[in-house]
């Protein structure tokens, strides 16, 4: 008989593939698609990715205030149908408001599957395992971009209506899989604890994981669009390097914990910092095959890789206080939706202006190095 905290741990895999995986990753190997269709100017679809991300914000911040009200399973379930009638919703162009309302509400259902299925689910399993579970969940994030860059470009000769109408079809199927997997037993989400004074100032991790979030958007929203019609290389070589940033996804959270293990995860997060800061920004000045590789691999593997890491030095920074972990942890997701979404609006707005993604990773790249020296002064100041 299958465990209940293995039963638990596929049904966050299972939710965060459809709230992350697919609501938001599929998006961008369908964007060129979109405005190649003539459903939308490069600029629209540009903004309609945006609209995802502030509405994960919106979602992450109100998530757990919905849960008290009801149940986080209840949360879980609501959010995993949310994203399947999505959807099924934008296989029909209705308009650009329509369209923007449903990837907004994509959004907001993923924003509140990310900050309910691990912390739902963890506490079945067993401690010594947790570091695993977690991995695990996060995993759905690189099938979800695998998936997403494998069958996309097959189901888009069908046109955009029947690869949403198949996103769509698998989004249900996951939600019904999972349905009964999440714990019988689930109570309203508890009231916040009284606040915490934290020993050491925490502003820089915050600021700094923020400033991560939007140095990854050039790679999250424009990868794709960028090799397809920026380099002029058609949807199914953007579709490609898509894949390979898939790839790194799945391994990515699995690997930066273990580094963060063996050398620290305050290390690792400054290296993390130096790695992405080099493979953004060379996109501004070169786009050979080699570096196309490379830089999609590894970004592939650090955007979902940098959540382990900053978890880790959140721990590392108030040991042995898990209500202040769990309330700094809290903030740290905010202020990365906060960035993420300062991101794809501020950089969509540059691309609109432009009609050039090259500057978006320049300014990516600035954000990444910035986040590096806020978190070097800060670790100066707290004296290591």
């Amino acid at each position: 008989m299958i465990s209940a905290s293995v039963r638990g741990t596929a049904a966050g895999l299972c939710a965060i593939l459809v709230g992350i995986g697919i609501a938001r990753f599929a998006y961008t190997p369908l964007l060129p698609a979109l405005v190649e269709a003539g459903w939308f100017a490069p600029s629209a679809a540009a903004y309609l990715g945006a609209a995802n991300l502030i509405g994960y914000l919106a979602g992450a911040l109100a998530a757990r205030a919905i849960a008290r009200r009801t149940s986080a399973v209840t949360v879980l379930r609501v959010s995993m149908a949310v994203c399947t009638v999505s959807c099924f919703a934008c296989a029909v162009p209705v308009s650009f408001l329509w369209y923007f309302a449903w990837r907004a509400l994509a959004g907001f259902a993923g924003g509140g599957l990310v900050a309910l299925a691990a912390p739902t689910v963890l506490p079945l399993v067993d401690p010594a395992r947790r570091g695993l579970a977690s991995g695990v969940i996060f995993t759905s994030v690189g099938i979800g971009i695998v998936g997403a860059g494998t069958l996309v470009p097959l189901l888009l000769d069908g046109g955009p209506a029947l690869a949403w109408t198949a996103l769509g079809a698998a989004s249900a199927m996951l939600t019904l899989l999972s349905w009964t997997a999440w714990p019988r037993a689930d109570g309203a989400v508890p009231p916040p604890p009284p606040p915490v004074s934290a020993p050491v100032d925490m502003r820089p991790l915050y600021l700094s994981y923020a400033l991560n979030a939007f140095g990854l958007v050039p790679h999250m929203v424009f990868l794709v669009d960028f090799v397809a019609r920026g380099l002029g290389q058609g949807v199914e070589a953007g579709a490609r390097y898509w894949i390979l940033y898939g790839i790194g996804a799945l391994f990515g959270p699995i690997l930066a914990g273990h580094v963060g293990d063996r050398i620290g995860f305050g290390r690792a997060l400054r290296l993390g910092f130096v790695i992405q800061a080099t493979l953004v920004g060379v996109l501004a000045l070169t786009a050979s095959p080699a570096v196309l590789v490379v830089s999609s691999l590894v970004m592939g593997a650090l955007t979902p890789g940098v959540v382990p890491l900053v978890l880790g030095r959140t721990q590392e920074l108030l040991p042995g206080d898990r209500v202040a972990q769990g309330a700094a942890w809290s903030v740290a997701t905010t202020a990365f939706a906060i960035g993420q979404a300062a991101g794809a609006y501020g950089l969509s707005y540059v691309y609109s202006a432009t009609g050039d993604h090259r500057p978006l990773y320049a300014l990516g790249a600035g954000a990444l190095l910035l986040a590096l020296a806020i978190d070097l002064a800060g670790t100066r100041r707290r004296g290591g």
